[in-house]
């Protein structure tokens, strides 16, 4: 509970008792124990607070930079710009669009997810 920063009144609460926040870093601290080489994090920080939001983004930075695999689906473009390497937009279930790092604003990223702006034949590029 320390080291995950879940604070609850005892380690004997039941999590659905505990705050959006405090279940979502119980989550995250479980499925760190296992170690694994791959994590998918789908709407990670969705109902957090803002210190929230920072604690899981900084476990799933460090999952990263420990050499592990991190798959993150949001909604949230300034999430999902902040914290990948390799960005793919899906667009009715082929992707529209692969970025780089820092190659990519929120309203391009906004207008494929919406399926505008789309050359029909090929998805978008801009991986260097």
């Amino acid at each position: 509970m320390k080291k995950y920063d879940v604070r609850a009144p005892g380690a004997d609460t039941i999590a659905r008792n505990l705050s959006g926040g405090n279940q979502q870093k119980l989550i995250i601290a479980r499925e760190m124990y296992r170690d694994p080489s791959v994590v998918l994090a789908v709407q990670p920080t969705r109902g957090l607070d803002v210190g929230a939001i920072e604690f899981v983004h900084k476990q799933l930075v460090a999952q990263r930079d420990a050499g592990k695999a991190i798959l993150v689906v949001s909604f949230e473009l300034d999430e999902i710009i902040d914290l990948s390497d390799r960005i793919l937009v899906l667009y009715q279930g082929r992707i529209v669009g692969e970025f780089a790092s820092g190659t990519v604003d929120r309203a391009t990223l906004g207008l494929l997810m919406g399926g505008r702006g789309l050359d029909e034949r090929e998805p978008i590029n801009a991986v260097a």
